[in-house]
């Protein structure tokens, strides 16, 4: 590991008033102060010396440093210019010259794979974030999307998304989320975050979700928008049977009983009993 100093409460506050930051609820900004909450993550990740790691939101550069630390090689995608600008400075100050980061000054929702590849070519393999709350699955959904090279990961969320990444057919919280985030791999909750470790304190409680991405993807780029239409119409009414819910994306309840007996689903199903593998078939 390298020989990193972290950011603790006091160099956070500093660096805000430096560039004259104020959090916002816009751009989700919660800023990790705690040394052991950032080590945790890249524990959790299993991140390893060399390994090309892409980070979302770096903020402050926190999570950053701890990533440093490890010895990873750091892509890190951050909307505020103010805090684009400034982080390799602050890689500079507290992990020496030889830290391996890039920045890419991006709205993470819009960013192309080109620019978060390196100068050889070579793209992340792991996303490690700490990602903004009121963005976090439509960023996820989109760089999994973009990004065919992540394997693997550990991101912080709000609980409650990361309790609806993580579920399973049949649960409470099981919905369009779930769906989408199975297409690309398996995802378990790997522990809570306190409140206490963010500035300013979030009125949220937060949560690390771990993915594994699948070996061989399920389908091919238009199977998987034709596969999200079809999550989105089961979940948009999840009170109605398929055959009801689905009857906009086929044109008609008959259209859509008969698609759905053909793919071994009962047409009386309701979207939370059905798991990812029976939207495949569907899509098919």
């Amino acid at each position: 590991m390298a020989d990193v100093r972290l950011l603790g409460p006091n160099e956070i506050r500093s660096l805000a008033a430096e560039l004259d930051v104020q959090p916002t609820k816009k751009l989700g900004q919660n800023f990790v102060h705690d040394h052991g909450t950032v080590r945790r993550i890249v524990s959790t990740a299993e991140v390893e010396p060399d390994q090309r790691i892409l980070e979302v939101g770096p903020g402050l550069g926190s999570l950053t440093l701890a990533l440093l630390e490890a010895g990873a090689r750091v892509t890190a995608v951050e909307i505020d210019g103010r805090l684009a600008e400034r982080l390799p400075r602050t890689a500079r100050e507290f992990a020496g010259p030889e830290a391996r980061l890039r920045v890419v000054h991006e709205d993470a929702l819009r960013v192309r794979a080109e620019a978060l590849r390196d100068e050889g070519g070579a793209a992340p393999t792991a996303l490690v974030a700490n990602l903004p709350y009121n963005v976090s699955v439509p960023v996820l959904l989109h760089l999994l999307a973009e990004l065919p090279s992540l394997r693997r990961g550990v991101v912080m969320v709000q609980h409650e998304v990361g309790e609806r990444l993580a579920a399973g057919p049949g649960s409470k919280v099981y919905g369009a989320p779930s769906v989408k985030a199975a297409w690309y791999g398996t995802w378990r909750t790997a522990g809570l975050v306190g409140r206490r470790v963010f500035w300013p304190v979030p009125n949220v409680d937060s949560v690390l979700v771990a993915f594994e991405a699948h070996g061989t993807p399920p389908g091919d780029e238009a199977m998987r928008g034709r596969l999200f239409r079809i999550v989105d119409a089961a979940f948009g009414q999840r009170r109605k049977m398929l055959r009801q819910a689905l009857s906009g994306v086929y044109g008609s309840a008959a259209a859509a009983s008969e698609a759905l007996e053909a793919a071994g689903i009962a047409p009386t199903a309701r979207g939370e009993s059905l798991g990812v593998e029976e939207f495949v078939r569907l899509a098919r």
